[in-house]
């Protein structure tokens, strides 16, 4: 299902020019400091825990789904987010737009449900109480946490490594890559919090799911600690998993609203009705 696929900085090096120290002397140039991967990969993932909202396109391809792509604008508290999505294969591929607002999401395939009516709502309490399906399982990654969260798991690399220098979208940034387990990734969760860890998870089952054992991780960081591209590899019996992450803003206002109340048909309502029938 399309709508089930998935889905990070600092600059290896700072300096700024010597002031001149006496009469005459002109300024040298101070020798840039060089830190290690895994101190460039820290400072980036405390920068991304402290971001507030966030812009982002995503791309590449997701096994069982085939090519994808979308762009998205959330806000982490409140949580909010919209998104336009297209890819998947056979009768599953299309565009689709998500959007989340309070305890309810709405889903937009582009095809009418009803005469007048091309958005379905679902009210996610109500779902929870009478045990239905949680229609924003599989999109725990981009949904539900801030996408660039995964890359704190690329500080449980064995094999990290700087890559070099890449200027993207006219950003100077230092590139960094390494492997990761499923199983590395759940033990650097081990001195987070009970919310973190279960927000997390969930991001975990997925990767599970489509058979992904193992991650190359790249992670490409700007001069202010932030990070600008992300890139997830690996290799299943359902297909090749590659997605790419771009960040295009951070910490800006994002209003997500909820579609016009004529154009939506709300599911709790029907089921409802339909009880009542």
């Amino acid at each position: 299902m399309l709508a089930g696929a998935l889905l990070c900085g600092t600059a290896a090096c700072t300096g700024e020019d010597e002031k001149p120290s006496g009469k005459g002397r002109t300024p040298a140039a101070q020798k840039p400091v060089e830190v290690s991967p895994a101190a460039a990969i820290k400072r980036a993932a405390a920068k991304n825990e402290k971001i507030t909202s966030l812009t982002y396109s995503m791309s590449g391809k997701v096994p069982g789904d085939g090519a994808i792509e979308a762009q998205a604008s959330m806000s982490m508290k409140p949580l909010a987010m919209q998104m336009k999505m297209k890819g998947g294969t056979g009768a599953d591929a299309g565009e689709v737009e998500i959007r989340l607002v309070g305890d309810a999401m709405y889903m937009n395939g582009g095809e009418p449900i009803e005469p007048g009516k091309t958005w379905m709502k679902f009210d996610l309490s109500a779902l929870k109480e009478a045990g239905g399906k949680d229609p924003m399982a599989g999109l725990s990654g981009p949904a539900q946490q801030n996408p660039a969260e995964d890359s704190t798991a690329l500080t449980a690399s064995k094999d990290l490594k700087k890559v070099g220098e890449q200027t993207i979208d006219g950003v100077r940034t230092t590139h960094y890559s390494g492997t990761v387990t499923l199983d590395a990734m759940r033990k650097s969760l081990e001195n987070e919090d009970a919310e973190t860890k279960k927000r997390r998870e969930k991001g975990f089952e997925q990767y599970e799911k489509m058979g992904v054992e193992k991650l190359t991780m790249d992670m490409w960081i700007d001069g202010s600690d932030h990070t600008k591209q992300f890139r997830t590899r690996s290799t299943t019996d359902k297909g090749a998993l590659d997605l790419t992450i771009k960040f295009l803003d951070y910490n800006k206002p994002v209003t997500v609203k909820a579609p016009p109340a004529g154009q939506t048909l709300d599911l709790a309502a029907m089921m409802k009705d339909a009880e009542g029938a």
